[in-house]
């Protein structure tokens, strides 16, 4: 990890470099903490919460939404499963808005929202199904394409228009931004480090992330 903006702790149980546009996956324990860190600025982070003892049980946007009455995820922000219970907590942030309404990008968005060219381009769906038909721990808990539902974008800039649209904006993240969150069950975390080129997002090159997990002080 050359670059200057990593983060170092003597006490952590991981701290791997995703490489820009690619998959990552962990399991990250009740009461650890994970953090996401944007080595070089403006990188989206499309990531997956699911429960390791209940698969079937995930990170919720509409629940979350519904019980924090914000659509934007920020320091404090209760994340909640599609159970209605709490996933996780966002511990730690100076970044300031993460996005849950956006999605991931796929092929086939790719397509309706830019041009039907763009269909072969690299996505985070494609992220996401290789992780889960690949991966030691998807196989581990049985995962398959059926457990991927909504997504966080971590770092993503997604304002609501005053019609209701969305809007994928320039990023207001910067070089050594994080978000730390500690989770609240057991967790199996899907990242896909956004390789999307056809909106800001990642400031139209795609660059690398840091994962860390720690115990609890």
């Amino acid at each position: 990890m050359t670059n200057l903006a990593s983060q170092h702790f003597d006490h952590a149980l991981l701290s791997e470099v995703c490489p820009a546009g690619e998959g990552w996956m962990c399991e990250v324990k009740k009461g650890q903490y994970f953090r996401i860190v944007d080595l070089e600025g403006n990188q989206a982070v499309d990531t997956l919460f699911i429960s390791a003892a209940n698969p079937q049980e995930r990170y919720s946007a509409t629940d979350t939404i519904a019980k924090n009455q914000y659509i934007y995820l920020e320091k404090g922000t209760t994340l909640y499963s599609n159970l209605g219970h709490a996933i996780a907590t966002i511990v730690d942030d100076n970044c300031g808005r993460h996005d849950t309404l956006g999605g991931a990008c796929s092929c086939e968005s790719n397509t309706v929202r830019y041009s039907h060219d763009k269909y072969p381009m690299h996505s985070c769906r494609n992220n996401f199904m290789h992780a889960l038909a690949t991966h030691p721990v998807a196989k581990k808990h049985g995962l398959n394409v059926r457990h991927i539902g909504p997504n966080i974008n971590f770092f993503m800039n997604v304002p609501v228009t005053s019609d209701g649209h969305l809007k994928f904006d320039d990023g207001i993240s910067a070089p050594g931004k994080y978000v730390e969150i500690q989770a609240d069950m057991d967790l199996i975390v899907l990242i896909s480090n956004c390789p999307q080129l056809n909106n800001p997002c990642n400031a139209y090159n795609p660059t690398r992330i840091q994962l860390i997990v720690r115990d609890a002080e």
